[in-house]
């Protein structure tokens, strides 16, 4: 099955060049607009902090949540200790990996996780986990922005938890790529819209309300364009903006989600504008 050329956005921003190539493999006409640019705090001392919170015993556990926001936090720290130093403290402390690629940047460390979160390894899967430990004081890599929800489920079970700021999720510097997404979907001039982070859907709805246009844009996206939702996490910010999603891999992975939507965009195209139709 294919997209049968059918016109398909992207706001992939770090596998932007991924997405496109996935996307003519399938047979669609792209439009990739990257959304999303990662920042790393300028300020690196909570970076280093952790360190010495974990050196003094204040540290049991640590949660890593991405491997980008590893890769900073390591960087970070290197500035003020050595990597033996790094090394020596992160075996002192339990480690949790949310998915494998937290675990890919610990084995260049010569680390392994000891508890290694599987699919869909949202938060809401993290915390039972967590709670089974007895560590009670809890250090979280956060990513992109704070996750509230997340620290209040573990302070509930009792446990001290210090959120660990490494990099923000921003616009990119360049928005015209974006802008022209919003337009194009407000002005239904693709048939299918593809997420793979929520940050992408808050940013199109920030820069949709910018230009005036997003009400069309969640009109388009309710009514007459195919949502494809890479998985649970995508599938709650969606729900969060009144949303569905359409198309949903069996697994939370870019290809695999690219392929479901080749194979599922025409039906739940004639699906969603059958049912826009009728309730008219």
């Amino acid at each position: 099955m294919s997209f049968s050329g059918l016109r398909v956005i992207s706001l992939e921003s770090r596998r932007a060049k991924e997405m496109e190539t996935l996307i003519r493999r399938h047979n669609g006409d792209p439009f990739v607009a990257p959304s999303v640019k990662e920042k790393a705090i300028e300020d690196n001392g909570g970076a280093s902090a952790w360190v010495g919170q974990m050196q003094a015993g204040e540290i049991e556990m640590l949660v890593l949540m991405t491997g980008v926001g590893l890769k900073y936090m390591l960087d970070a720290a290197l500035v003020r200790h050595s990597r033996e130093e790094l090394v020596e403290v992160l075996r002192k402390v339990t480690l949790v990996a949310r998915g494998p690629k937290p675990c890919a940047v610990l084995a260049e460390y010569g680390l392994r996780a000891h508890i290694i979160v599987p699919e869909p390894n949202t938060w809401r899967e993290m915390v039972p986990l967590i709670e089974a430990r007895p560590e009670r004081r809890v250090a979280l890599q956060e990513y992109g922005r704070p996750n509230p929800d997340f620290v209040a489920a573990l302070e509930s079970g009792g446990r001290h938890v210090v959120p660990i700021a490494i990099y923000r999720w921003e616009l990119p510097d360049d928005t015209g790529p974006i802008r022209e997404a919003a337009q194009r979907i407000a002005q239904r001039q693709c048939e299918v819209v593809i997420f793979t982070t929520s940050i992408q859907l808050i940013h199109l709805l920030q820069i949709a309300s910018e230009m005036g246009i997003e009400q069309e844009v969640r009109s388009a996206l309710t009514h007459d364009l195919a949502v494809a939702s890479v998985g649970p996490i995508m599938n709650a910010a969606l729900a969060e903006q009144g949303l569905d999603p359409d198309i949903i891999p069996a697994h939370p992975k870019m290809g695999i989600l690219v392929r479901a939507a080749a194979e599922q965009a025409a039906s739940a195209l004639l699906k969603k504008r059958g049912a826009a139709i009728r309730s008219e």
